[in-house]
């Protein structure tokens, strides 16, 4: 099993201004069905979409391709709760705290740059419908099989089932009597599980919408949760219902109860808290894969989320679970999500991060594939309600798929343009303010009848923002007359209530010149929609599709885009008759129309060349550090990306340049006086160091972002991180500049003859041989001391020895600077720890080590090991009973009982983006744990 935890994906507090970040709880994970993307939704009351290949595989996460972030969609006016995909992979569906469930359609015109932020949306999802009704926060959504229903529910303690096709409300289901928290459907189709506050889980059936069962029993004593997200399992035999107790609610457990006699007889224990939610992995598993698929040889396989922070994954043929881990979040666990292969499981927290979790195939013995599951679920002999008229969520043909190395990879197509009809004059009201047909029950089919003549009609993408977002609640006095859209123009056809649908298109990962038109509707209704399987205004014939990036990469998710090629031919129609801003020619660049020629990487005799021995005679302040070697060629990797930035000296006193590649083509360049020594690059800027004593600073496009810098004497090491360059001198002068800001970090300081490496925010770090760390304050104007060898002669909490140097610079800055020191200073020197030692030796190190490290990590601007170390140290003077020093943090952290902002400036209520009243309870916590500060804490916890 591999765990990732990928710090990108993420809900922004957008208020916070500058380089700070905020996050914000995320609530909800779904996994689309092709496994190409995932959709979040979070506190932000944004849903967000995010490419799954730079989670699953990390050398797309470095070189951004496909973009990490898909699109953003904001149409919510509350925190976004639920996100759940169709299982045709075609819409979206999203409930939120502002009472509306939100179905989202594919739209390649919507794509491009977010209303009021710098973001931009790879992909274009726009608003299909909204379906309005509840009456409080919609805290769940379900697709049922094949997508014919949708069911969503709420804490107006009420369930609404909704046409999968048509999107209208078919029933309303309001007998419990607390807040409905979760809601899940059989996969055969035959019912449909709710979870409330009433304590009950319920089982309705789908034929009439009736009470099947009510299950109490293990819900008696449930306390309240944010979520009670249950699952049911993919054989159709069992559903998992979360908050669920036994021992009269001492003991947290997820119930498991049986289909037909509705009783939970297995519970599964272990999780110290509320289990908050249960996902099922969407395949089956065979006990004996040698042997059929009957019910006595299949067992299936949950994840349950709890709120002590911890996922377990359980097999139903084991008593015990597969994997527990444990302190996977900061915070309670949201929502859970499989990816369709069943490898892969997604989980988010309320802390505002997602974790993944991808397992090997036989590390989940037993696996088999959906149709051996299609196959069994045709035992129970459901015959699900027919589809309406004319719809259909399958592709006609079957799509063409890309192999990749995460699997199959297949993008959904939008739906096709959207025409509008006038609702038959015979409709009668539902009690919802939709139409049915005759005496109710039925669904509305809407068709679309168009003339017979064999014109063909250049379809154009209708995009129901341009009007107003279609919902349930308009009635037919808003919808136009069949005769007004059989002469207008479709693309002035949006706007309007109810849509005419037709689902028969083939996928838009396959070329769209490959395609032939398909659906699944009547041939009078499909009859206008001539390009129903090419939905961009692109002639079939001919065409090429047109990359937006111009390199030839792997990218599992499809950006689709529009195609500039004018059709030839008399009669004919441009595919494009205007000019899309998004789709431009191959942008002009500085050196672009040049060939790039390989240079051997050859070092340069002193002496030769224009100006090359300039610093041979060098004085005694000068030549304390090694100046680098000058060659004929430098490169280094732009930070996050495969771009690279280039140096070249000339050895026959030509002229000397640096570049800047991406893919194969020259973004730019420039002529400079003298020698190239070093360079380094960022996402934000490029910088070079000349043999003359001067820096040049550009941005990635090429502009010189300061003026050239005269340092005096050359560089000897030059490095950068985000918006900081640190240069280091031969004359040992450290200098460290913010060039957003244009400024020096502080003045420029000499520094022993070591290498230094800076910090994001512009702390630089210096690590001496002798085996000690050092960085400048610049409050303190002085060097302070992060970390040194002697703490490891008594501290319990130095981890240099713990774990590898690989694994601590994952966990963090000071870890990997004690890592080191280890390496370095004690190899071979384990003697040491038989030395006679003081009675208090190990205690007074073990405290002087950690709150040398609380400052280190606040110098150096590392939150997480600060609260790792403020517990450790927390829980040493519990450990100890160091009532005075206890009492001394509490108040540190708790700050002045009647502080208000701008009162009192010695205080601040955070440190590093950290809440201190927040870590106090986590502080507390730990003291409460203890033998000997228990009343503290309580003393400090009633306050």
């Amino acid at each position: 099993m591999r765990f990732t935890k990928p710090a990108w994906v993420m809900h922004k507090d957008t208020s916070m201004r500058g380089d700070q970040t905020k996050r914000l709880s995320i609530f909800s994970v779904h996994v689309h069905p092709d496994g190409s993307r995932i959709a979040t939704g979070g506190l932000d009351a944004k849903v967000r979409i995010w490419s799954t290949k730079p989670i699953l595989n990390h050398a797309s996460e470095l070189s951004g391709r496909p973009p990490k972030s898909l699109s953003t969609l904001q149409m919510h006016t509350g925190p976004v709760l639920v996100v759940r995909w169709a299982h045709s992979g075609r819409w979206l569906a999203s409930g939120s705290d502002d009472e509306i469930v939100m179905i989202w359609d594919l739209d390649p015109s919507a794509k491009g740059k977010v209303w009021g932020s710098d973001e931009v949306n790879v992909e274009g999802w726009r608003p299909l419908k909204r379906l309005p009704g509840h009456e409080s926060d919609v805290t769940d959504l379900a697709w049922s099989p094949g997508d014919r229903y949708l069911a969503t529910a709420g804490l107006d303690s009420q369930v609404f089932i909704w046409c999968g096709f048509t999107l209208e409300r078919l029933h309303k289901i309001d007998q419990h009597q607390g807040f409905v928290k979760g809601v899940c459907w059989d996969p055969v189709g035959e019912f449909l599980a709710t979870g409330s506050d009433d304590r009950s889980v319920r089982i309705w059936r789908t034929t009439d919408w009736q009470l099947e069962a009510e299950v109490r029993k293990p819900f008696d004593h449930s306390p309240g949760t944010f979520f009670r997200r249950l699952s049911w399992s993919p054989d159709g035999a069992h559903i998992t219902a979360s908050n669920a107790t036994n021992n009269e609610g001492y003991v947290f457990i997820a119930a498991v109860i049986a289909r037909n006699t509705w009783t939970s007889e297995i519970s599964l224990v272990g999780h110290e808290n509320t289990v908050e939610v249960a996902a099922y992995n969407p395949h089956v598993f065979l006990r004996d894969p040698s042997h059929p698929v009957v019910a006595s040889n299949i067992c299936s396989v949950v994840a349950l989320g709890a709120d002590d922070r911890a996922v377990s994954v359980w097999q139903t043929k084991s008593a015990r679970p597969i994997i527990v881990a444990k302190e996977v979040f900061e915070r309670q666990i949201m929502d859970l999500s499989w990816s369709q292969d069943g490898l892969s499981l997604y989980a988010v927290s309320s802390d505002g991060t997602m974790a993944v979790f991808s397992f090997d195939p036989e590390e989940l013995e037993g696996i088999a594939p959906h149709s051996a599951q299609e196959q069994y679920l045709k035992k129970f002999g459901f015959v699900a309600p027919p589809l309406p008229e004319g719809y259909s969520h399958q592709v006609a043909a079957p799509p063409q798929v890309t192999q990749t190395s995460t699997g199959t990879r297949m993008t959904p197509p939008p739906s096709p343009g959207r025409a509008e009809v006038q609702l038959p004059p015979d409709q009668t009201q539902n009690g919802f303010g939709t139409s049915i047909n005759g005496t109710g029950g039925g669904e509305q089919v809407n068709k679309l009848v168009a003339k017979r003549n064999k014109k063909r009609v250049q379809p154009s993408f209708v995009g129901s923002i341009n009007g107003f977002i279609p919902s349930a609640a308009h009635g037919p006095s808003s919808i136009p007359s069949a005769g007004t859209l059989a002469s207008a123009p479709l693309s002035n056809a949006g706007g309007v209530g109810v849509s005419a649908r037709f689902f028969g298109e083939a996928s838009s990962s396959v070329p769209l010149s490959t395609f032939s038109t398909h659906s699944t509707a009547p041939r009078s209704s499909a009859q206008t929609f001539d390009h129903a399987a090419n939905p961009y205004n692109v002639e079939p014939s001919g065409a090429e599709d047109v990359d937006m990036f111009s390199t030839d990469l792997d990218m599992d998710v499809r950006i689709n885009s529009l195609d500039t090629s004018a059709q030839a031919g008399k009669g004919k129609r441009k595919a494009i008759d205007l000019t899309d801003d998004r789709v431009v020619s191959k942008p002009r660049t500085l050196g672009g129309d040049r060939v790039r020629d390989l240079v051997p990487v050859r070092q340069i005799a002193s002496g030769t060349g224009g100006g090359l021995g300039l610093w041979s005679d060098q004085s005694s302040m000068m030549g304390r550090l090694e100046v680098p070697p000058l060659l004929t060629c430098l490169k280094t990797t732009v930070e996050g990306s495969e771009d690279v930035f280039e140096g070249r000296n000339s050895e026959s006193g030509g002229p000397t340049e640096v570049m800047y590649i991406s893919g194969k083509t020259t973004q730019w360049l420039d002529y400079l006086p003298s020698p190239v020594l070093a360079l380094t690059a960022t996402t934000t800027f490029c910088a070079v160091a000349m043999q003359d004593g001067s820096v040049n600073v550009y941005s990635p496009t090429g502009r010189r972002l300061m003026p050239t810098l005269s340092i005096g004497t050359p560089c000897s090491y030059l490095t950068g991180s985000k918006n900081s360059l640190l240069l280091l001198t031969s004359s040992g002068t450290l200098h460290v500049w913010n060039v957003k800001k244009q400024a020096a970090m502080f003045p420029p300081t000499s520094v022993a003859p070591i290498l230094a490496i800076v910090r994001p925010n512009g702390a630089p770090v210096i690590q001496l041989s002798s085996g000690t760390a050092h960085s400048y304050d610049h409050a303190l104007c002085a060097w302070t001391k992060l970390s040194e060898s002697w703490w490891a002669e008594g501290s319990d909490a130095w981890q240099g020895r713990q774990r590898s140097n690989s694994q601590l610079a994952a966990r963090g800055i000071l870890n990997a600077l004690e890592s080191t020191i280890s390496e370095r200073v004690f190899a071979g020197e384990d003697g040491k720890a038989d030395r006679e030692r003081p009675t208090w030796w190990n205690t007074a190190l073990t405290l002087g080590h950690l709150e040398t490290k609380l400052h280190a990590a606040k110098a150096l601007e590392s939150p997480q090991e600060y609260k790792q170390t403020l517990l450790l140290y927390a829980k040493k003077i519990a450990d100890e009973g160091f009532r005075g020093k206890a009492e001394e943090l509490v108040k540190e952290l708790f700050g002045p009982v009647y502080w208000r902002p701008g009162r009192e400036d010695s205080w601040s209520p955070t440190t590093l983006c950290l809440s201190k009243r927040d870590l106090l309870k986590d502080v507390l916590a730990v003291f409460a744990r203890s033998k000997t500060l228990t009343k503290l804490a309580l003393d400090w916890q009633i306050c």
